[in-house]
């Protein structure tokens, strides 16, 4: 495997520290040091902590739609409609791993509520994306309206992630699971 380069190294080190402890509370030294970088070389990769926030976002969302699409696969092969449910199984995977400190794309969205901000829009970004992924699946799967269901899936997994981080111990999964059955009948036709 190649040696990373100093951008793909505060790329990894930022994902890391602010993933775990958040985006406002992690001062940019605290990056530099855990990199052994200097500001000047950090300059030459970034113009701001922003633009380095925004890189990790955007380098998540990277690695997230791989591996979902990844996960999906092997809990559901590629039926689209068995891949709209597995989405439930993967989001009970991702809950339950030790590393998991809530979504990163709300974790930002919260830290940065103002809508221009541009960590906020790099977050909304990943956000719409998932939601046209799922449109994907819903057009793909015979949906009477792909774009409905994709918003109301997305709504639902959106309400579980947000619970399961108020409460963990709750059965949000499968609470979620079971309002996207009930979607998913409403909007795909019956499988004979």
């Amino acid at each position: 495997m190649p040696e990373l380069t100093t951008r793909e190294k505060l790329v990894q080190a930022g994902h890391e520290i602010f993933y775990r402890e958040g985006f406002l509370t992690v001062g940019l030294d605290r990056v530099l040091n855990e990199v052994g970088c200097s500001k000047q070389t950090f300059y030459n990769h970034f113009e701001s902590k922003d633009d380095l926030i925004c890189a990790v976002i955007e380098e998540h969302h990277r690695w997230w739609s791989q591996e979902q699409r990844e996960r999906l696969q092997q809990i559901a092969g590629t039926d689209p409609r068995g891949q709209l449910l597995a989405m439930f199984d993967v989001m009970e995977q991702v809950m339950q791993a030790p590393e998991y400190h809530g979504c990163i794309f709300i974790n930002a969205a919260v830290e940065f509520p103002q809508p221009h901000h541009p960590a906020h829009q790099t977050a909304l970004q990943a956000k719409a994306d998932g939601v046209k992924f799922l449109e994907e699946l819903a057009e793909q799967a015979g949906a009477l309206d792909p774009v409905a269901l994709a918003q109301e899936v997305d709504m639902i997994i959106e309400g579980a992630l947000i619970t399961h981080q108020l409460s963990p111990t709750s059965n949000v999964v499968g609470i979620a699971r079971r309002a996207a059955e009930t979607l998913i009948e409403k909007y795909l036709p019956a499988v004979h």
